[in-house]
C-alpha cells in the first residue's frame, strides 16, 4: 500500500503552497469541478502540463461565488496568468435538464451535492478576476469556452450570445482538447514574450480591439463570417455561420475565422493537427494521482469519479459527425489514439490500486470501437471538408478495422490481476454491420462483436440507433434504421451460438428537429414489434456548437439553408414523449386520438390492439415527463438481474 503525501497532489490551499517551499505562483487554475487528479479530467491534465515545465501551479476547485469572493484573491496573484474552466461538462448541462428544470445531484463534486458551481461559470469565474486583477491575463479554455467560442445560441436563456471572450472578459481562449496550445503559450512565455502578443497561436481565439492591427501569418488563408449584429437580426446568417465554423473546425488546414463583435473583432486561429500518439501518450504519462484531492474525504464519494475510478481511456476524436452531438467540436473528428503500451502502462496502475478487485469498468473513447482508425491515404483526408466519415455512407479511404481493438483489449485481459474488462463506452453498431462498413472484413466484424459480447458485456449491450425515421436520422447523420434490424439479427445470432442470455439495449432520441409526432408513434410501434421496454429515452438538449442547435433555433439548416421544422413548445416535447409509454392508462386515450387525428390507424393497432393484450404488459412505472432521465421498472424477463434502473445519459 503505497502511502499519499498532500503535496502529490497539486496544492489548493496557502498551506499547501507552503509545504512546496514556494513564497509565489506562476498560474492559478480555477474550475467548476472539485479537484480528481486523474487524466480523465482536464483541469487536472491542464495543471500537470503546466507542472511538467517547472511551473508552480495551484488549483482552485469551485471557487464560492456566493460570499466576499475570498477564494479568488487567497492565492494571490500569479506570475503568469490566470487559468478558468468551467469543468469537464458546460455547467448548464450540469446543473440543468433538458426540461430546464435544476438538477438534483452535480457528478462532479463530492456526494453529488448541487450548488457549488455557478450557471455560465466560466464567465462568472473569469469576470471577477479581471475586477480583482485587471493587470494579470485571463486564460479561459474547457469544453464550456471551447463550445461558445463563437457566436451561439443559449438554450436555457433562449438568446443568441456573442464569444465567451466577451461575455467573460478574458484575455484568451484555448478551444478543444488544450494540449498543444498550452505548451505553445508556456514555451513563449518562458523565452520572455510578453501575454499580449501572443495572437498567432493555433487553436486560441482573441478579442481584437477596433484600431488593433490584424496578426499577420502568411500560412493561413482567411474567412469573415457574419457578425454578431447581423446573426442577431437574421437567423438565417446565423445558420449559414455554423457551416463555415464547423468545416474549419474538423480540417487539417483550417482557415483563421473572423467576426465581428460590436466595436471589437473575434478572431480564431486554425486548429493544430490532431495529435500524434507520443503526444496523447504523454499527456496520460504525467504524474497524475489518479484520486480525488484528500480534502474531500469527509464530504463523500465523488460520482463522475468513482464511474470511470477503474476505466482507461484509449483514444480521443469521433468521426462520426452526429448532428446533436458536441463531441467533434471540442475533440474533433481524426482520431487520437494512445499505443498499446501506453494503455497496458495504465492498466498496470489501476491493478495495483488498493482497491482495484480485478474489474476495469471501461476500455473505450467516445466511441468505444474507432481505436485506431484513420484514412488510408492521408492525403485525401488533408483535403477532407466533410463533418462525417461515416455519413451518409462510410468513406471509402477510412480504415475500420476492428482488429488492433480486439488484439488490445486481449491485450488488457492478459494482465495477471485483470479478472474482466468491461467496454462501457457505447459502440457504434453500424459499424459492426458488414451491409453498412463495406471497408471492413466481415469476418474481422463478426470477431470483434463476438469478443464484446463473450467477454466484455455484464448482460446488457447499449447501442444508439436514436431513431427509426429515415428522413430524422439522414438529419442527425445516422444511418438508416434497418442496419440496427441487421446488427441486431447478428447479436441474436451470437447469443444463441455462445448460448449467452445477454440484453440489448438501444438508446433514442425524441423532439429532435424534423421530428414530429407521428414519426415518435412509428418508433415506440416498431420498436415494440421489435420486443423492446424502452429504457433510455433522451429529449433532446440544444447545446451550443452542434447543427441540431442552429436548426432549433433558426429553423434553417445551416447546409441546405431550408427549412426544417422543430418542436419547440412544452406540449409539443411532451407530446412526442407520451408515445413511449404507450402502455400508461393516462396516454391511452390521446394516443388514440393523435393517431386517429392523423390517419395512423395502422400505428394504432400495434400500440394498442383491439385484443387490449396491452393490459397484460407488467411493464412497471415510468415518469411520463419530458426530461433526459427515465426511469422504469424492466418487465419481467429482465426484472431477475435488475430489479431497477435510472440512468443520465450525457450529450
Amino acid at each position: 500500500m503505497r502511502i499519499r503525501r498532500l503535496s502529490d497532489w497539486l496544492p489548493t490551499t496557502n498551506k499547501e503552497v507552503k509545504l512546496r517551499g514556494w513564497d509565489a505562483l506562476d498560474v492559478i487554475l480555477f474550475s467548476g469541478d472539485a479537484y480528481v487528479d486523474h487524466p480523465s479530467f482536464g483541469p487536472a491534465v491542464i495543471g500537470r502540463i503546466l507542472e511538467s515545465y517547472g511551473l508552480r501551479v495551484a488549483i482552485v476547485p469551485q471557487p464560492s461565488v456566493h460570499d466576499n469572493l475570498q477564494d479568488f484573491e487567497k492565492l494571490g496573484t500569479p506570475r503568469l496568468f490566470f487559468a478558468v474552466t468551467g469543468g469537464c461538462m458546460d455547467p448548464m448541462v450540469s446543473n440543468y435538464t433538458a426540461s430546464k428544470r435544476r438538477r438534483d445531484k452535480d457528478a462532479y463534486t463530492p456526494n453529488g451535492d448541487k450548488g457549488f458551481r455557478p450557471d455560465y461559470a466560466t464567465s462568472v469565474y473569469s469576470k471577477i478576476l479581471k475586477e480583482k486583477f485587471p493587470d494579470v491575463p485571463v486564460l479561459i479554455g474547457g469544453i464550456e469556452a471551447s463550445l461558445r467560442r463563437v457566436t451561439h445560441y443559449d438554450y436555457w436563456s433562449d438568446q443568441l450570445l456573442p464569444t465567451i471572450l466577451e461575455t467573460s472578459k478574458a484575455d484568451m481562449l484555448v478551444y478543444g482538447m488544450g494540449e498543444q496550445p498550452l505548451r505553445e503559450i508556456v514555451e513563449l512565455l518562458q523565452k520572455g514574450v510578453p501575454f499580449s502578443s501572443l495572437k498567432t497561436i493555433k487553436q486560441t481565439a482573441v478579442l481584437l480591439e477596433e484600431d488593433e492591427k490584424t496578426p499577420k501569418n502568411k500560412n493561413w488563408d482567411d474567412v469573415e463570417i457574419s457578425s454578431h449584429e447581423v446573426c442577431l437580426k437574421d437567423k438565417k446568417a446565423y445558420a449559414s455561420n455554423f457551416k463555415v465554423i464547423e468545416q474549419e473546425s474538423n480540417k487539417l488546414y483550417a482557415r483563421r475565422i473572423f467576426q465581428k463583435v460590436g466595436n471589437k473583432k473575434l478572431m480564431i486561429n486554425p486548429p493544430f493537427p490532431t495529435m500524434t500518439e507520443e503526444e496523447i501518450d504523454a499527456s496520460f504519462d504525467l504524474p497524475f494521482t489518479r484520486l480525488p484531492h484528500p480534502k474531500y474525504n469527509k464530504r463523500g464519494p465523488i460520482p463522475a469519479f468513482e464511474m470511470i475510478k477503474f476505466s482507461i481511456n484509449i483514444h480521443r476524436g469521433c468521426f462520426g459527425g452526429c448532428s446533436f452531438c458536441t463531441i467533434s467540436a471540442h475533440q474533433g473528428k481524426f482520431i487520437a489514439s494512445r499505443s498499446q503500451e501506453s494503455v497496458l502502462k495504465e492498466v498496470d496502475q489501476v491493478a495495483q490500486m488498493d482497491d482495484f478487485k480485478g474489474y476495469l469498468s471501461d476500455i473505450g473513447g467516445p466511441s468505444a470501437n474507432m481505436y485506431k482508425m484513420k484514412g488510408k491515404v492521408q492525403a485525401i483526408c488533408d483535403k477532407c471538408v466533410a463533418p462525417s466519415c461515416i455519413s451518409p455512407v462510410i468513406c471509402s479511404n477510412l480504415d475500420t478495422s476492428h482488429k488492433p481493438l480486439t488484439e488490445l483489449y486481449q491485450a488488457v485481459d492478459a494482465h495477471p490481476k485483470v479478472k474482466k474488462s468491461f467496454i462501457g463506452s457505447g459502440i457504434r453498431h453500424d459499424m459492426l454491420v458488414p451491409e453498412f462498413n463495406k471497408n471492413a472484413d466481415p469476418k474481422e466484424l463478426d470477431a470483434y462483436t463476438e469478443e464484446v459480447m463473450t467477454k466484455h458485456v455484464s448482460g446488457r449491450l447499449k447501442v444508439a440507433p436514436e431513431h427509426t425515421s429515415d428522413p430524422v436520422l439522414k438529419l442527425m447523420r445516422k444511418p438508416s434504421f434497418k442496419y440496427f434490424h441487421l446488427f441486431k439479427d447478428r447479436f441474436d445470432r451470437i447469443n444463441v451460438k455462445k448460448k449467452l442470455k445477454l440484453q440489448l439495449i438501444p438508446y433514442f432520441i425524441s423532439s429532435h428537429p424534423a421530428c414530429e409526432a407521428e414519426d415518435m408513434a412509428n418508433l415506440a410501434a416498431e420498436t415494440k414489434d421489435m420486443g423492446f421496454q424502452l429504457e433510455q429515452v433522451q429529449g433532446f438538449t440544444p447545446t451550443p456548437m452542434t447543427v441540431a442547435t442552429v436548426i432549433y433555433y433558426s429553423g434553417y439548416h445551416p447546409y441546405t439553408l431550408k427549412e426544417v421544422k422543430t418542436p419547440k413548445t412544452k406540449k409539443d416535447k411532451e407530446d412526442q414523449h407520451k408515445f413511449f409509454f404507450w402502455y400508461k392508462k393516462e396516454n391511452k386515450q390521446w394516443i388514440k386520438d393523435t393517431l386517429n387525428k392523423v390517419g395512423r390507424t395502422d400505428l394504432l393497432k400495434k400500440l394498442l390492439p383491439e385484443d387490449t393484450s396491452w393490459r397484460k404488459n407488467k411493464a412497471g412505472k415510468a415518469k411520463n415527463t419530458f426530461d433526459d432521465t427515465v426511469t422504469y421498472k424492466p418487465s419481467k424477463p429482465s426484472r431477475r438481474k435488475n430489479k431497477g434502473f435510472k440512468k443520465k445519459r450525457r450529450n
